[in-house]
């Protein structure tokens, strides 16, 4: 009987979560397809009559050129910074990852820092550095800000991988010939390459969902994503941000499935 009040209470603790947290997120999805310029159901939408459903905030969407120069800039400084953060970050993290290495501690606080520092803060601070060297409201500064606060990312997963990662591996490529280089690439990196991908994903989501830094360092030039929707909650509100925000809600969805399979994939090599 206790057993039974137990698992009720649970239950209803999880859907009283569910609501709380996804429930907010989910009544964007229907909202994107009101015929009418409103921000609330119609009564035809509550009706379910055909007519007051429609596509065209999708449509305005994708024939608004400043959607598209956003989307374009989201994809362009995304892609770059997170091939930049990935770099970087794997390679601090194989650093960390030899136990020769000299205040490793106080250099994984130091590399981590951005994701505990308050947004704001960095970005005001990236504006004024950024600013001295010529690089405020360009793409290539928006790239630097966006992969500084991306590589914490890449440090982190790739060096969770690399706990479980097996020395010996490397010394038997070393006593058959292979050099640093060629191990790396033939034994070292096929192995943690789950932990690569995952890092890279999670700066690239960091870089395309990222407003703070853009409001700071970028121009109308650089306006991605984000910024475009606060743009159009601050000047014209229109139905045409919940069409963009159902679309960032179904990568977000490929996203988290993307991580879980590379999850899965790494512990399947692990137990291998």
């Amino acid at each position: 009987m206790k057993g039974g009040i137990g698992r009720n209470l649970y239950l209803a603790f999880c859907v009283a979560v569910f609501i709380f947290l996804i429930a907010p997120i989910l009544v964007v999805v229907p909202l994107s397809f009101n015929a009418e310029p409103y921000f609330t159901f119609t009564e035809g939408m509550l009706r379910l009559d055909p007519d007051a459903w429609s596509l065209r905030w999708y449509r305005s969407v994708a024939e608004d050129i400043e959607w598209r120069r956003a989307l374009v800039n989201s994809i362009v400084i995304g892609v770059c910074a997170t091939a930049l953060a990935t770099v970087l970050g794997t390679l601090a993290a194989l650093g960390l990852a030899n136990p020769a290495m000299y205040g490793r501690s106080l250099v994984m606080t130091l590399l981590i820092s951005p994701m505990v520092t308050p947004v704001i803060v960095s970005a005001a601070g990236m504006f004024f550095f950024y600013s001295s060297l010529g690089l405020a409201q360009t793409h290539v500064g928006l790239i630097l800000a966006h992969a500084a606060l991306g590589t914490p990312f890449v440090v982190i997963t790739v060096t969770a991988t690399l706990a479980g990662f097996d020395r010996n591996l490397m010394r038997v490529a070393a006593s058959l010939g292979a050099g640093p280089w060629r191990s790396f690439w033939r034994v070292q990196f096929p192995l943690i390459a789950p932990g690569v991908i995952s890092g890279a994903l999670f700066a690239f989501a960091t870089s395309f969902d990222e407003v703070v830094t853009v409001l700071f360092m970028g121009g109308l030039e650089q306006r991605t994503i984000p910024r475009q929707m606060w743009a159009g909650i601050r000047e014209q509100i229109s139905p045409a941000i919940l069409a963009v925000a159902t679309l960032l809600i179904a990568f977000a969805l490929f996203f988290m499935l993307t991580v879980e399979w590379l999850r899965r994939r790494s512990a399947r090599a692990a137990e291998a």
